[in-house]
């Protein structure tokens, strides 16, 4: 039985969306993003350099460019409106921002989560340096109401060519990141139109993901 006949009448209408689209509930989204890190990259690295701290987190001294980190840490940010940018916050302002209990919940489930997909990624080469949960409420349950661990939302890096101390090459939209800036583009609305040379190389890498992953 196709699912979506319990919403549409039509069938020819529920054949032609069968595998493209997905019944969904609408959910009290949390005012807060849940990023995990790996690995030192991205803001983590720009924020490490300044004052050898992420999101409030004290990390040893000498850390480099995508350095391993000595274990899985949890760093929130705001979630920001359209058009703005989204701001690392320290786990007690994560608190006062949602209350302890579900701020703890989304930690523990975040981190979980990581450590378990870094284990079956590495396997297939493919390291997870981070990755984004975005939590919601409905019918007063914590629910994940987002995609998880793909390219959006984490930088995967090829394991058999990772070396700490450079930027990493990487199968996730770091590439459209890279070009963006490259531009010049003041990152403000509107953003610039991508070549379709970028559009097509970011979807190759997104592919040789998928392929690595669920080989």
């Amino acid at each position: 039985k196709n699912p979506l006949s319990d919403y549409i009448a039509d069938p020819d209408i529920c054949r032609s969306l069968e595998s493209r689209s997905m019944v969904v509930k609408k959910a009290r989204p949390l005012p807060v993003e849940a990023i995990v890190r790996g690995y030192l990259s991205g803001s983590g690295l720009k924020e490490y350099q300044n004052s050898q701290t992420v999101c409030g987190i004290k990390l040893p001294a000498g850390l480099v460019d995508s350095s391993k980190l000595p274990e899985t840490i949890f760093t929130p940010s705001t979630k920001a409106d359209v058009g703005l940018h989204d701001e690392n916050i320290s786990f007690d302002k994560m608190v006062g921002l949602v209350g302890k209990d579900i701020a703890e919940k989304v930690r523990e489930i975040s981190i979980r989560v990581y450590d378990d997909s870094v284990k079956y990624a590495l396997e297939r080469g493919i390291i997870i340096a981070d990755t984004k949960f975005e939590f919601g409420i409905l019918d007063e349950e914590l629910i994940i109401i987002d995609e998880v661990l793909t390219p959006d939302s984490s930088r995967f890096w090829p394991a058999e060519s990772y070396r700490a101390g450079v930027s990493q090459p990487s199968f996730d939209k770091q590439f459209v990141r890279d070009w963006l800036t490259n531009s010049g583009w003041n990152k403000k609305p509107p953003a610039p139109e991508l070549p379709a040379d970028v559009v097509a190389k970011t979807a190759e890498k997104y592919r040789e993901a998928l392929k690595l992953l669920t080989k």
